[in-house]
């Protein structure tokens, strides 16, 4: 038989346990409080716009972390490459509401963003053989370089998935850079900050004097957030959107942007 004294008191025994479970209660009401205020989109890397090891991220992740913490909402930004950057934004079993920057595009997956900046996009050209063209159909007498699942622009892209544009796809701008320096393509797809931002790197001093952009640009395009085309994607649409309004992003972005 038990001693009297722990028979009379059988609270004796259920008094940690019911601490234990107040405060395993508090902590999960605690941490569901600070992931409410977490919002996680994918990039990737495209300095100087986002990448790892750039200050804040790049100019375009130092816009979306300041809007979204003008909204009181953290930021955070994982990196992968191009593809698997979108595909992981569109899965519904991830914990990401959507992706950047993007061009604008005709999608029912995602719905965009208010412009958060802008990209002026052009060709990168031989200096010893700039390319000359008035409109993108004269661009046909050209290959052109493309970066694999890039947008370009409406009419560029349409042409080249028609066979009409003669043009060859790599994975990344810097391949571009070395095959027009190389005279392996007559001029490649790709924006000018990135493009002073690679010819700047060490790596490709060696080419920096041979290449330029060409005088006329494609297009000066907007960037965007993308969102999943779901309640929830709409809901963080709307707060980034406001969170834009309250700050300066050209302001923002410049400073990430090289001269």
């Amino acid at each position: 038989m038990l001693p009297r004294r722990l028979l009379s008191s059988p609270m004796h025994f259920f008094r940690p346990m019911w601490l234990v479970l107040i405060l395993l209660l508090v902590g999960f009401c605690v941490a569901n409080r600070v992931n409410a205020t977490v919002v996680r989109l994918t990039s990737l890397h495209w300095p100087p716009y986002s990448g790892q090891g750039l200050p804040s991220e790049g100019a375009a992740v130092a816009v979306a972390k300041a809007a979204f913490a003008a909204m009181g909402y953290q930021l955070e930004v994982d990196f992968y490459p191009w593809s698997r950057a979108v595909k992981l934004a569109h899965q519904s079993n991830t914990p990401y509401v959507g992706y950047f920057p993007e061009y604008y595009f005709d999608t029912v997956q995602f719905v965009f963003s208010h412009p958060m900046g802008m990209s002026p996009l052009g060709l990168l050209e031989h200096k010893s053989h700039p390319i000359s063209w008035v409109s993108v159909k004269d661009l046909r007498n050209y290959r052109l370089g493309v970066v694999q699942d890039y947008v370009n622009t409406e009419e560029l892209d349409r042409a080249i998935a028609d066979d009409l544009q003669p043009a060859e796809q790599v994975t990344s701008d810097e391949f571009n850079i070395k095959k027009v320096a190389a005279g392996r393509i007559d001029a490649a797809v790709i924006d000018v900050y990135v493009m002073r931002y690679l010819l700047k790197q060490s790596r490709l001093q060696g080419v920096a004097d041979k290449v330029q952009i060409n005088s006329q640009l494609l297009a000066n395009k907007n960037l965007y957030i993308a969102f999943k085309n779901t309640p929830e994607g709409l809901r963080w649409q709307a707060i980034f959107n406001e969170g834009l309004q309250r700050i300066d992003a050209a302001e923002v972005m410049a400073e990430h942007l090289p001269e």
